[in-house]
């Protein structure tokens, strides 16, 4: 389950330094331009917080896993937040999202695919990780 936990770690930081090239690959510069500067305030405050949300994921993942799998009620917590959290993102990519609007291509349906397997990858990982801090395993 530790090298699960690091592994889901390095794929969320990964997932941060991709989602530094989102914003040019889906205009969002050009596309905000068009709302209220409130509005194109929130959405790039929303935007941040999320980064900042997966980075640290990404960092206590990598770096501190024993934290996320000491049996811990805190530790339950965390990673029960940590598998909804995915489990929601991977929700919104089929249920929510219009996919009419997504790029087209190769890369773009290959780039799809991975978010999605890391999305369900991460859901799996910390639902299993909060099933072994709850003890429903051992």
């Amino acid at each position: 389950m530790r090298l699960l936990i690091v592994l889901a770690g390095i794929g969320q930081l990964v997932l941060v330094a991709g989602s530094t090239f989102i914003p040019r690959a889906l205009r969002w510069r050009e596309e905000t331009a068009r709302l209220a500067p409130l509005l194109r305030q929130v959405f790039w405050t929303y935007a941040a917080y999320i980064l900042v949300i997966n980075a640290s994921f990404g960092l206590v993942s990598t770096f501190g896993p024993d934290w996320l799998l000491d049996g811990s009620p805190l530790a339950a917590a965390v990673t029960g937040f940590m598998a909804a959290y995915w489990g929601g993102r991977l929700g919104v990519q089929f249920f929510y999202f219009d996919r009419s609007a997504m790029p087209r291509g190769r890369f773009y349906t290959l780039a799809e695919i991975g978010l999605v397997t890391l999305f369900a990858s991460l859901t799996l990982v910390y639902a299993a990780a909060c099933a072994s801090n709850l003890r429903l395993f051992r």
